[in-house]
């Protein structure tokens, strides 16, 4: 997911690329680019990054609430004039019910509390990235194939939707209304050609940070490409 905009610092959230390098490695790279990289990653597994055009002081390398849980799954930055950017992987799941259904629940829960805290303190801010939770039917190319799969299950969308009511803007939806719109397309069985994808990579934006919104949206141009993620850019841009 990609948050776009001068008060953002052309801040991006990168957790692919995090989790296939060594911190160290990808910065290198990231910084030769000409970003500042925020890096937390677990070589080949979990990873998160936040690339700023400008420097940005780093708040958070994990998600609060669980001091046993050693994924590399949250960071967080804040920019020079206060904007909060939030980048997440949050887990999948599967499968369900069972442990990793329980560890995904889990972590929404502490999600939950840490908006609250971020709500608390009225400054703009974003979380964003991979969340594996379908919202609703228009955003699955089959409602009924994933109705049992973790990100489609209900205790997972109604954790989405608690944070939804508490206040938080699904940037996408501001923009774009019709279903079918995608962010994600399994490598398998030709699911790109088909367009049998899912909408699960959001940007969510508080109030103050949805009153400065101006464009989102869903850059499939990368999706077709040889060797592509199987994720594809969602962005936002606020003044």
């Amino acid at each position: 997911a990609e948050a776009r905009g001068d008060a953002m610092a052309d801040a991006r959230d990168a957790a692919e690329a995090a989790g296939k390098q060594t911190a160290d490695a990808l910065r290198a790279d990231l910084e030769a680019a000409g970003y500042h990289a925020t890096i937390v990653g677990q070589k080949s597994y979990n990873g998160v990054a936040i690339l700023s055009r400008e420097p940005v002081e780093t708040r958070l390398r994990a998600l609060p609430g669980d001091d046993e849980d050693d994924h590399a799954r949250y960071i967080e930055v804040e920019t020079r004039d206060g904007f909060i950017v939030g980048g997440l992987y949050l887990p999948n799941g599967n499968p369900a019910p069972g442990p990793k259904f329980d560890y995904k629940l889990s972590w929404m829960d502490r999600l939950i509390r840490h908006a609250e805290s971020l709500l608390a303190t009225e400054q703009p801010f974003v979380l964003c990235g991979d969340y594996n939770v379908i919202p609703t039917d228009a955003d699955v190319y089959s409602p009924t194939a994933m109705k049992d799969d973790a990100l489609g299950r209900p205790e997972s969308k109604d954790r989405l939707y608690t944070l939804l009511n508490m206040g938080l803007t699904d940037t996408f939806r501001v923009f774009e209304e019709r279903p079918g719109q995608f962010s994600y397309w399994d490598y398998q069985r030709g699911a790109y050609d088909k367009d049998h994808g899912w909408r699960i990579d959001f940007i969510l934006a508080s109030p103050q940070a949805a009153d400065r919104l101006v464009n989102a949206g869903i850059d499939r141009t990368p999706r077709p490409k040889e060797k592509a993620s199987d994720h594809t850019p969602v962005w936002a841009e606020f003044s």
